[in-house]
């Protein structure tokens, strides 16, 4: 009999909003702000690397993380053919563990019509760091972060798995994940029922944690409770 292999989830970490045309140097404040602030977080989000051939290769280009050098590195990253799409900046965190590595990029500056600019962090699936990473305190930090730096139309942390149990196509900002963000723009947040909590992320906007535990796929709990939410969001326009 061949041996069967379980799936192994994956976690991501996404910020989105719509066009906004930004200077490089607008883009690296945010950029800076970001960085500063998730290093605090945990130490896997404390140093990153450019993408190389090899992780031997990204290991020698640290990115520095101040304003200045991250101006002239999101400068780099400006599409040489449309000017409205805004500048790319991708990078790694250059653990030896694929599994327990985490990414992340970043589009900004964009304004074409139609475009969605981000700021996605591929967080570690298993492992030493996964075991940290995937839990409330870490990811409600990392959400808030992102709230405060990219200032966007939604933000949220969630298992691939789950997303793709509860949404036919992922597209951002129209399914439940395990910890959402909604700016004040958006509309109020109703009453939710628990375990799901809710905070304000300052003056900004409210941040909804659907789970005080791992969210996953597996367990229908999570499944039914993210559907009763989505029921709830959407009647009141968030969604």
């Amino acid at each position: 009999m061949p041996e069967t292999f379980k799936r192994i989830d994956s976690y991501y970490a996404g910020a989105y909003w719509g066009p906004r045309k930004e200077t490089p140097e607008e883009c690296a404040r945010r950029a800076e702000a970001f960085l500063a602030a998730i290093a605090k977080i945990d130490p896997a989000f404390s140093r990153w690397f450019e993408l190389g051939r090899s992780r031997k290769d990204a290991l020698k280009r640290p990115i520095e993380p101040s304003g200045e050098a991250l101006e002239k590195r999101v400068q780099r990253g400006r599409d040489r053919q449309f000017e409205d799409i805004g500048y790319s900046v991708w990078a790694r965190n250059g653990e030896p563990d694929a599994y327990d590595s985490c990414g992340f990029n970043f589009n900004c500056g964009g304004y074409s019509e139609g475009l969605f600019n981000r700021c996605v962090v591929n967080l570690p699936a298993r492992g030493p760091n996964a075991e940290r990473v995937l839990s409330v305190p870490v990811l409600t930090g990392l959400v808030r972060s992102m709230a405060l730096a990219w200032e966007p139309d939604s933000a949220l942390a969630t298992s691939t798995m789950h997303r793709d149990a509860v949404t036919p196509d992922g597209n951002a900002g129209t399914f439940v994940g395990w910890i959402m963000y909604f700016p004040h723009s958006q509309g109020r947040v109703p009453p939710l029922p628990a375990p799901v909590r809710v905070e304000p992320v300052e003056d900004k906007g409210t941040l909804i944690v659907l789970t005080p535990e791992r969210l996953t796929a597996e367990n229908p709990e999570h499944v039914e409770l993210g559907r009763r939410v989505h029921e709830l969001l959407n009647r009141a326009g968030l969604l």
